[in-house]
């Protein structure tokens, strides 16, 4: 018999939620778990709205964004509708643009390019309308155990009050401060995709119009070995990055992160055409160890969502994608878990498998790219596995069918390294 929220209540703790951290993954859980009836507080540490990077979100966003409650906010919002993604080649070649609509004609196919900073407060003020006690300028200095099991928080308040709040389940969405992760050594960083990325912002760059004005664009350097993501924001701003290979882009004598953006902006010119036009409005940003994800997504206790538990390479924008899913998966774990008096790690992580497939699938597009896979010698090879491909794309990756396309793939591989061979 499932127990009232209510009436389950612990005398002896604070809440029966703590979230640490008021990111998209943080706002997620806390709103999906307070719309349930549970008593949810939230740390955050710093004051929204605040600078993130991360502005591209993909189409199946839509389906957690309704359980939100906030289709409606991102309909009335500025931001930039995006109905596509294009390529562009090393040799300058743009590819046709990929409508999400063509695959899937429902609203959902049409997306936005959000300012995180906006992104993010309506996110948080919308936790706090769902009844979330979101407090900013909190700092969360550890989380509290007995034993194994997680038990609270340990924060500075911010009055400069240090004290301690306890709760029956503590949410690691603290991003890439890792809080658990990093006092477990759960961290396992992803040896086939060491890479680094810089990057800017420029006013009154080049914009195409209609509806391919919210595209995202992936430039090939000239050289193979990066590329960047063109991405408009409203406002007349585009967001503008360099990604590539760690030792690469930071090699001893580059320079400053100005010098090496500037030297990757020759190599790839249809980024430096598109920028000249435009004026340079902010400085220059720089992220390294881009891909991670840590051994366990939850422990007896707590559980982790969002950058605290994994990140994956941006080539395909997931991030935000992955930050509302794993978010959605873990409310509906902790729910069902205080509903039942369980918050053991296999009940709030009954959902690990199956997201950490999603992001396999997705992983593996990200390495093909690098590796220079043919996606269009797989389309005309495998026509009937195109709507898999694109599926995967948009991120609709958690369901297992779409693995149908891994052995396509392996064959088109092979094709690839025969043919090399022969050209040798």
């Amino acid at each position: 018999m499932i127990a009232d929220p209510q009436t389950a209540a612990d005398l002896s703790v604070d809440a029966d939620v703590i979230v640490i951290g008021g990111g998209p993954a943080g706002a997620t859980v806390s709103t999906l778990v307070a719309q349930q009836g549970y008593k949810v507080k939230l740390f955050e540490r710093d004051r929204f709205p605040r600078f993130h990077i991360g502005e591209s979100l993909i189409p199946e966003t839509y389906w957690v964004l309704k359980r939100l409650n906030m289709l409606d906010k991102m309909k009335g919002s500025p931001f930039i509708k995006k109905y596509s993604v294009q390529f562009v080649s090393a040799k300058g070649k743009l590819s046709e643009p990929f409508y999400f609509m063509e695959h899937k004609p429902h609203e959902c196919s049409q997306t936005w390019q959000v300012l995180r900073s906006e992104f993010d407060k309506m996110m948080l003020d919308n936790a706090r309308e769902h009844g979330v006690d979101a407090q900013e300028g909190v700092r969360v200095l550890e989380v509290l155990f007995d034993g194994d099991r997680a038990t609270g928080v340990r924060l500075l308040d911010a009055d400069g009050v240090e004290r301690q709040v306890r709760a029956k389940v503590v949410v690691d969405a603290s991003g890439q401060t890792a809080l658990i992760a990093n006092r477990f050594k759960l961290r396992v960083t992803d040896s086939d995709l060491k890479k680094g990325a810089v990057w800017t912002y420029f006013e009154g760059a080049y914009r195409d119009v209609g509806r391919d004005e919210g595209a995202t664009i992936v430039l090939q350097t000239v050289d193979k070995k990066g590329w960047f993501w063109y991405i408009p924001l409203h406002n007349n701003i585009v967001s503008v990055g360099i990604v590539s290979a760690f030792e690469t882009l930071f090699a001893k004598g580059r320079g400053d992160h100005e010098a090496i953006y500037n030297q990757e902006l020759d190599r790839c010119p249809a980024v430096k055409e598109r920028v000249a036009m435009g004026r340079r409005v902010a400085g220059f940003y720089a992220t390294k160890d881009y891909s991670y994800r840590s051994s366990q997504v939850a422990g007896p206790g707590w559980v982790l969502v969002g950058d605290a538990f994994g990140f994956l390479d941006p080539l395909y924008s997931s991030g935000v994608l992955l930050a509302l899913k794993s978010g959605q998966l873990a409310a509906d774990a902790i729910t069902e878990g205080l509903a039942l008096n369980d918050t053991s790690a296999e009940q709030l992580g009954q959902w690990e498998q199956a997201f950490c497939q999603g992001m396999d699938r997705m992983r593996r597009l990200v390495c093909e790219f690098y590796d220079g896979f043919s996606f269009g010698r797989f389309v005309r090879k495998y026509p009937h596995f195109k709507g898999h491909l694109t599926d995967m794309l948009i991120g609709d990756l958690f369901k297992d069918d779409i693995d149908e396309v891994i052995e396509p793939m392996n064959d088109i591989r092979r094709e690839m390294e025969q043919s090399r061979r022969s050209d040798e």
